[in-house]
């Protein structure tokens, strides 16, 4: 009797980056507001696709400790883009509670900055 072999769809594990904000401007050019849960630039050459899930480690200032968090690509800046933008993605963080804890320290560290009209790697 010849046994049966299932094959189960590979779910591609999301991919890995790292990320490491040192100053104020940095994280402000970078931060995403405007999304629900908030979200970040990554500038990176590596591709990907609207909807792709990304996991992150995030460094923020002068903060050791590195914030994982789980995150969909909601924004693509390919190369060449104009306005000299930087290549990257921007990632939607996760309704859960990596991701708000993510868009509580970020906006705790921007405060104020967070009105300003400058120029930001998305908007």
């Amino acid at each position: 009797m010849a046994e049966s072999t299932e094959h189960k769809p590979v779910t591609p594990r999301p991919s890995v980056l790292s990320l490491n904000i040192n100053s104020k401007s940095a994280l402000y050019a970078a931060y995403m507001p405007f999304l629900k849960h908030g979200g970040i630039f990554i500038p990176t050459t590596r591709s990907y696709g609207i909807g792709d899930e990304v996991f992150m480690l995030l460094a923020l200032m002068d903060d050791p400790t590195k914030l994982p968090i789980a995150g969909t690509v909601v924004w693509i800046t390919p190369p060449g883009a104009q306005n000299s933008k930087a290549q990257g993605i921007g990632v939607h963080f996760k309704s859960d509670e990596s991701g708000i804890e993510a868009k509580r320290k970020i906006e705790g560290l921007l405060g104020g900055v967070m009105q300003s009209s400058r120029p930001t790697h998305t908007m």
